[in-house]
């Protein structure tokens, strides 16, 4: 477990980071548009910007003041955030401050475990390390591989556009995290819909809160206002 909390992680406790994600064939997926985002969430009060790919974490960068956290997606199955030390380092050199990487023990591309990723990491740079958890299991793996924060990234699993509004943030599992870990930042990412979320996750102990899909996804937000009229 890291021996004490960095101090860029020490400015975000409390703070709200925004997810400024599109995705292949969807009409805002260019790094532009989506480094035009990111500082429009900044002026909002995003205390930090989470985003994937390369080309947009190099863009957003280059247009924000406040910390870039990174990660590669590639492919749909298995470990796809981040999946290896190649992407991790590519996330690096892009100009990500965080690094996000699944946490999870299942088996990566090139062989290496979660722990052999961190290790290495580490030694090749001074990047800070975030690991998207399931469970309470992975926070527990992040923290022993002395990761710098774990998120509750992956404990809904890997659900579709369009979640209902009514299915929140795990405040059971960032509860249980708190518990544990007391004083440890831990992250609530996942499902944070409204302002009332963000607050409920606040008060269940997460350290930071991230929240994308209400904020910067406009197709989504739209089809839930669709569908209340439907009702």
């Amino acid at each position: 477990m890291a021996s004490s909390i960095a101090p860029l992680i020490q400015e975000l406790k409390g703070k709200l980071v925004v997810s400024v994600q599109a995705y292949p064939g969807e009409p805002m997926r260019t790094p532009e548009t989506m480094a035009a985002i990111a500082r429009a969430c900044e002026l909002g009060g995003a205390a930090a910007i989470r985003c994937q790919g390369l080309s947009d974490i190099s863009a957003i960068k280059g247009r924000v003041e406040v910390p870039v956290i990174g990660l590669w997606k590639e492919g749909h199955d298995g470990v796809f955030i981040t999946p290896t030390l190649r992407h991790a380092l590519a996330c690096v050199y892009a100009g990500a401050d965080i690094v996000a990487l699944d946490a999870t023990d299942r088996p990566r591309p090139d062989g290496r475990t979660f722990e052999q990723t961190v290790s290495e990491l580490r030694e090749r740079t001074d990047t800070l390390i975030m690991a998207d958890c399931a469970s309470i299991e992975d926070i527990r793996r992040g923290f022993a591989a002395g990761c710098d924060v774990c998120s509750t990234t992956l404990s809904h699993g890997n659900k579709a556009w369009g979640t209902a509004l009514d299915d929140g943030p795990d405040l059971p599992l960032l509860r249980q995290a708190a518990e544990e870990f007391p004083g440890m930042p831990v992250c609530c990412e996942g499902h944070v819909h409204t302002p009332a979320d963000a607050t409920a996750a606040i008060q269940a102990g997460a350290w930071m809160v991230v929240s994308g899909t209400a904020i910067t996804h406009p197709t989504t937000i739209t089809s839930w206002f669709v569908e209340a009229t439907k009702q």
